[in-house]
């Protein structure tokens, strides 16, 4: 047999809007909206300068229907380029990207062959040899397994088998083309290419049966490094390598307030948080992160009001270490009341009572009619401006979380914090 590699990659989601992003300006926002387009453009290049044999996309290559002809005009540049090389490209369709939801077609590179939706078809690779099979979905909610539909392994070929699917609902994703891995060793390929779990899996050996994941990472359930899976095959047998090329990382930072009752304390905490996740898991790209305060605190009633303004805080954190290095999406409190010792029996009282006040229906539907009634006599410059945590909760009418972060102010002060 002779001896190859190829490019294992899925889930490339061309152009997908990036939420929350619309509004925000400088650098890494930039960076971030184009982190698919720049991941592929990598992946590209990295088939290009080793001189792979083809490339193999299994699914999902498109978010769905374009905005405009740009999103095809990208993709077929960068086919081009392959084209250019000598590199073959497989194709297969997924969910976001079906026949359906496609509505302009543009004319491929003649080195790019995309498998049909009306049934399994087997393309041979000349170069080497290889036999690849796949089918793309007619529709975005495909029910069927597709895999009984697919050919039997060609003789003295190494065969590739080029499937989107859920796979038994996956890491929670919808389980669309369900089969089980069973169905999948059975059919007699030597390398399962599938696509739509968003996370690298390699979920079986002698067949290889592999999600390689998405290629850049596109929001905070996302983290950790993202890529493509770069397959050998020799005599000896068939060597995987995930290889990263995602631009963006995102990470989950947990910041521990327990225990805490000054703010600069706490803000200090929250800036060696970010500079630590970002030494040790950005691998020199910007990290978008989610902050996260947890812990018991005597800060907890002034956090839960002013999200906004630790957001703020954390942002510039992550700007003071250089504008290619950190951004923030997100500060979230999650910490609660810390245990009120040294109350007297009177405090206690009142804790007490707060703490029921949002299990009295007539109470909170009490505050929600006075709520709407503040909103609606509030200035429009006020109203219009960039929601504070509070102004969201009142539209929102979300008695018992404002309850719950007034009892926790109430006793702060009660207490002396």
């Amino acid at each position: 047999m002779t001896s190859f590699s190829f490019i294992h990659c899925a889930d490339i989601h061309l152009d997908s809007p990036l939420r929350g992003l619309a509004a925000q300006e400088g650098h890494a926002p930039r960076l971030i909206r184009s982190a698919c387009r720049r991941a592929f453009e990598i992946l590209v290049d990295h088939a290009i300068d080793e001189g792979v044999a083809f490339v193999v996309i299994a699914g999902d290559l498109y978010d769905g229907t374009w905005r405009d002809c740009n999103t095809g005009f990208f993709f077929i540049r960068q086919m081009g380029r392959l084209n250019e090389a000598g590199i073959d490209v497989y194709l297969v369709y997924g969910n976001h990207d079906a026949e359906s939801r496609i509505t302009r077609q543009l004319t491929l590179p003649s080195n790019v062959h995309a498998f049909g939706a009306s049934g399994a078809g087997t393309f041979i690779h000349e170069a080497t040899g290889a036999a690849i099979h796949g089918r793309s979905y007619a529709t975005p909610d495909i029910t069927e397994n597709l895999v009984p539909s697919y050919p039997g392994p060609v003789a003295d070929a190494f065969n590739v088998g080029v499937l989107h699917t859920g796979l038994g609902g996956m890491g929670g994703h919808a389980d669309y083309a369900p089969c089980t891995l069973a169905d999948l060793v059975a059919r007699g390929y030597d390398y399962w290419a599938l696509g739509h779990v968003h996370r690298q899996e390699v979920l079986h050996r002698d067949p290889w049966v592999v999600f390689p994941g998405n290629i850049q990472g596109r929001h905070i359930r996302e983290t950790g490094p993202r890529g493509y899976m770069r397959v050998t095959v020799t005599d000896h047998g068939v060597e995987t390598l995930p290889v990263p090329v995602d631009v963006v990382r995102w990470a989950h930072v947990t910041v521990d307030a327990d225990g805490l009752d000054d703010l600069d304390d706490l803000l200090l905490r929250m800036a060696r948080a970010i500079e630590d996740a970002v030494d040790q898991d950005a691998d020199g790209r910007l990290m978008a992160c989610r902050v996260e305060l947890t812990g018991a605190t005597g800060l907890h009633g002034t956090l839960a009001l002013r999200e906004h303004q630790l957001l703020d805080e954390a942002r510039a954190m992550a700007l003071g270490l250089g504008e290619e290095r950190a951004w923030i999406e997100r500060v979230v409190v999650s910490t609660s009341m810390a245990a009120e010792t040294g109350a007297d029996g009177s405090i206690a009282d009142i804790a007490d009572l707060m703490a029921g006040a949002a299990d009295d229906p007539d109470l909170v539907e009490a505050i929600r009619s006075d709520i709407a009634k503040l909103l609606a006599r509030l200035p429009r410059e006020i109203t219009s401006s960039p929601e504070t945590d509070l102004i969201r909760l009142a539209r929102e009418q979300d008695a018992g979380t404002l309850l719950e972060q007034e009892r926790a102010g109430v006793m702060s002060r009660l207490l002396g914090g």
